[in-house]
C-alpha cells in the first residue's frame, strides 16, 4: 500500500484527542455516516491489469475493500492511503464500506472494467455550474474506460491532467469569460486511448449590482496610468464584508487617470436614480468622480463628485444621478480619484472599491435610507491626552427630553485634553454660523472650547477655527452659544473638536464630566438613533457595547430580553420612513444566540398602533450555531410593496414564555434588505 498523508485525517485524530482530554465527547452525537463514497480506479496502460484504487468520502477514517475477484477478504485503508491490485481482463463489482469516526458505516459498490482493448464512443458532457457561471462540470462515459484524464486548456502549457471516475465528475474555475478547448481522454488497461475536445463558452452579464465575487475582470478599463485589477479585500469590517474588491492605482501619468467599468447592457436609470457603492480611501477628504457615458459615443455623459471621508477604512458613498439626460444610453461606469491630480502609484494612491449598487431617490426627508440598521453611530466619536466621550442614557430628563446624550470626562492627562466628533460629510454652514450646544455641567463657570478643523489629520491639521463659550448654571441643561461668524465656508470641516477648561488638567472625576446633545450643526447632531425601539409583553431591546466582536467588529449592537411575560414577548423597531423593497424582498439580520434552534420571527407591520394594525408580513428563521454571530435570512417575496412598512417587529420563540435568562438573551445587528 502506499500511504498518503492527508490533513483530514491528522485533523479528526486532533479533535478526538482535544475531547478526550475534557472529558467532552457530547459533538459526537451529531455526527453522521460517511457520505459521497466513491473510489477511484487508475489502470496502468501496458496489458498488466494493475490497478490503483482511491477511496474518498465526506467523514470517513477507515475503509474495507471488497475486491470483487477471487480475493476473500476485504482490504482495510486509512482515509487518504491507496491499494495496488492485478486483475485479469473482465468487468468486476467492487464494494466499498466507509467507517466514520463513532464507527457508522455507508456501503456502495462500483464497476470496475478491466479491459486491454481500446476506448470506444467517447462521450463527454461540459456544463456550466449553477451557482457560479465562470465553473465547468465535466463528466464522461466510454466503452472499456476505466477512467478519464482532464485537460481543461488553462494558460499553463504543462498542464496536469485531472483524473476523472467513470460516473464521476470534475470541476474547474476560469479566470475570466472566453473560449476553451476542454480534451477528455478516456483510459483503458491497454496502452491505446481516445480522446476528444470541446469548446466551451465561458460569459456572465456585467449589470448593476457588481460586488466583483464572481466577475468578470475582461471588462475592466483603466487609462491614463491608472491600474485596476479584483483582489482579495484588504480590510474585511462592518461596513463591507466582502471576499473580493477591485483595486485602483493612480500611477504617474495624466492627471485624468481613471479607470471604467463597461456593462452588457445600458443601465436602467429610470426609477433607481442613485448609485452607492463601499469606497476605501487612504487620505481624509479626497475627491471621487462618478461620471457615466455612453458606450459610443464619450460626448454624452454624466459627471458627480463627492469627498470621500477617506482614513485608510471602508465607508459607503453616494452619488445622485438623477438630474442625468434619460434620452441617452449609459454602459460605461467611470471613476476617477483627485481628478487634476497627478498620482504617483504609492500607497498614497491606491484605491479599493465594491458593492456598486442603484436606489432610488428618497421619497421624503432627504437622502436617508432606513436600511442597513446597524446601531452605531452615523458619526465617529475619539478623544486624545485623557478625554473621553461616549452615548448613554440621559441621566436628567428634566429641561432636556431626549433619550440619548453624549458624556464627556476629561481625565488626568494633558491640559488640552477632549474629544472629537467626525462626520462623514463636511459640516454645512450656509444657513447659519451660530452653533448653539445643549450642556448640562457640574458647575458654573465651566469654559467649553467647540473647534472646528478640517480632514487633514492631527498634528498637521491645515485649519481650524474656535470659540470658547461658559456655563451659567450648574447641575441643570443650558444651551451655550458658540459665535462662528468669521469662519471660512470655503473649507471643508469634518471635525468638530471639544475641550472643557482648556489649559486645566483634569482629574476623572464628576467635577470634570460633562453632558451633551442637540448640537445645532448641520447635519444636526442629537445623538438619538434613526429609529425607535420599543418592546412588549415582557420583551426587552437596548443598544449596548458588542460582547462578542469575533465575527462582527461592530461597537454597538442590540441586546434583545424575553422575559416572564406573554408566549408572544417581542421587540419592535420603528422607522422615520417606510422600509424600502425596492432592491430586493429579503430581510437579512446578524443574530447572536445562546443556542442552536432558537427561532427569530420577524414581522412588519405598517403604521397603525397596535392592536389596530392593518397590515402585516411574518417570517421566521432559526439559528444553526450558538454562542457565535451568523446571518439569518428571511424571504418576504410575497410582501405587498404598496403598503407602507413602519414597524420591524421581533419574537424569539413566539409560543413559549421566556425566563430573562442568558437562554432567552440575543444580540442583533445589521439589518437590512436587499
Amino acid at each position: 500500500m502506499k500511504a498518503l498523508k492527508y490533513i483530514m485525517s491528522f485533523t479528526l485524530v486532533f479533535l478526538i484527542g482535544c475531547a478526550e482530554d475534557d472529558n467532552d465527547l457530547n459533538f459526537l452525537d451529531n455526527v453522521v455516516a460517511p457520505t459521497n463514497v466513491s473510489a477511484l480506479f487508475q489502470i496502468s496502460q501496458d496489458n498488466s491489469g494493475l490497478v490503483t484504487i482511491t477511496p474518498n468520502s465526506e467523514g470517513a477514517v477507515s475503509y474495507n475493500i471488497t475486491l470483487g475477484d477471487d480475493t476473500t477478504e476485504p482490504v482495510n485503508l486509512k482515509q487518504g492511503e491507496t491499494i495496488d491490485h492485478t486483475y485479469p481482463e473482465g468487468t468486476y463489482t467492487v464494494t466499498l464500506e466507509a467507517i466514520g469516526i463513532t464507527g457508522l458505516k455507508s456501503t456502495v459498490t462500483q464497476p470496475l472494467v478491466v479491459s486491454f482493448r481500446a476506448p470506444e464512443n467517447l462521450e463527454v458532457t461540459a456544463t456550466i455550474n449553477a451557482s457560479n457561471p465562470f465553473i465547468i462540470d465535466v463528466s464522461a462515459t466510454a466503452n472499456y474506460a476505466a477512467s478519464f484524464n482532464v485537460f481543461f486548456d488553462t494558460s499553463n502549457v504543462d498542464e496536469e491532467p485531472t483524473p476523472l471516475a467513470i460516473d464521476g465528475t470534475v470541476s474547474f474555475e476560469y479566470p475570466s469569460v472566453g473560449d476553451y478547448t476542454i480534451k477528455v481522454v478516456a483510459l483503458s488497461g491497454g496502452s491505446e486511448t481516445l480522446e476528444t475536445t470541446q469548446v466551451v463558452t465561458i460569459t456572465t452579464p456585467t449589470e448593476l449590482p457588481i460586488d466583483f465575487e464572481i466577475f468578470d475582470s475582461t471588462v475592466l478599463g483603466d487609462f491614463g496610468g491608472a491600474t485596476v485589477s479584483v483582489v482579495e479585500n484588504p480590510q474585511i469590517d462592518e461596513v463591507n464584508g466582502s471576499a473580493k474588491v477591485a483595486q485602483i492605482i493612480k500611477g504617474a501619468g495624466e492627471t485624468w487617470a481613471g479607470n471604467v467599468i463597461t456593462t452588457s447592457t445600458p443601465i436602467d436609470l429610470s426609477t433607481k436614480q442613485f448609485i452607492k457603492m463601499n469606497v476605501w480611501s487612504p487620505r481624509p477628504g479626497g475627491k471621487m468622480t462618478l461620471k457615466l457615458e455612453n458606450l459610443t459615443d464619450q460626448n454624452i455623459f454624466f459627471e458627480k463628485e463627492i469627498t470621500t471621508v477617506g482614513n485608510s477604512a471602508w465607508e459607503e458613498v453616494v452619488f445622485d444621478v438623477s438630474a442625468i439626460d434619460l434620452s441617452q444610453d449609459y454602459q460605461k461606469i467611470v471613476l476617477f480619484f483627485d481628478f487634476g491630480t497627478v498620482g504617483d502609484g504609492s500607497s498614497g494612491w491606491t484605491f479599493f472599491i465594491d458593492n456598486i449598487k442603484q436606489q432610488k431617490p428618497p421619497t421624503s426627508g432627504g437622502g436617508n435610507h432606513v436600511t442597513p440598521i446597524n446601531f452605531e453611530t452615523p458619526y465617529e466619536l475619539s478623544s486624545f491626552d485623557g478625554g473621553g466621550i461616549s452615548l448613554i442614557a440621559n441621566p436628567d430628563t428634566s429641561g432636556n427630553p431626549s433619550t440619548t446624550v453624549a458624556e464627556m470626562i476629561k481625565g488626568a492627562g494633558q491640559v488640552w485634553a477632549g474629544s472629537k466628533i467626525t462626520v462623514p460629510e463636511p459640516f454645512n454652514f450656509d444657513n447659519s454660523t451660530t452653533v448653539t450646544i445643549k450642556v448640562w455641567s457640574p458647575r458654573a463657570g465651566l469654559n467649553l472650547l467647540a473647534k472646528f478643523e478640517d480632514a487633514v489629520p492631527w498634528p498637521d491639521v491645515a485649519s481650524t477655527a474656535e470659540i470658547t463659550a461658559t456655563t451659567t448654571v450648574a447641575n441643570q441643561w443650558e444651551d451655550l452659544t458658540f459665535d462662528f461668524s468669521g469662519i471660512d465656508t470655503a473649507i471643508d470641516w469634518y471635525n468638530l473638536v471639544l475641550i472643557m477648561d482648556n489649559g486645566t488638567v483634569g482629574d476623572g472625576s464628576s467635577n470634570y464630566t460633562i453632558y451633551l446633545d442637540a448640537v445645532s450643526t448641520d447635519p444636526m447632531l442629537d445623538f438619538e438613533p434613526k429609529f425607535t425601539l420599543s418592546s412588549f409583553d415582557g420583551g426587552g431591546i437596548s443598544v449596548i457595547a458588542n460582547p462578542d466582536t469575533n465575527g462582527n467588529p461592530s461597537s454597538m449592537v442590540a441586546e434583545m430580553i424575553k422575559g416572564a411575560g406573554q408566549v408572544w414577548a417581542g421587540s419592535k423597531i420603528t422607522v422615520p420612513e417606510p422600509f424600502s423593497f425596492d432592491g430586493g424582498t429579503t430581510l437579512t439580520v446578524k443574530v447572536w444566540s445562546p443556542r442552536t434552534g432558537l427561532n427569530l420571527l420577524a414581522k412588519f407591520e405598517d403604521a397603525v398602533p397596535w392592536p389596530d394594525v392593518a397590515s402585516t408580513a411574518e417570517i421566521t428563521a432559526t439559528t444553526t450555531v450558538a454562542n457565535q454571530w451568523e446571518d439569518l435570512t428571511f424571504d418576504f417575496s410575497g410582501i405587498d410593496t404598496a403598503i407602507d412598512w413602519y414597524n420591524l417587529v421581533l419574537i424569539m420563540d413566539n409560543g413559549t414564555t421566556g425566563d430573562g435568562s442568558s437562554n432567552y438573551t440575543i444580540y442583533i445587528d445589521d439589518i437590512d434588505i436587499n
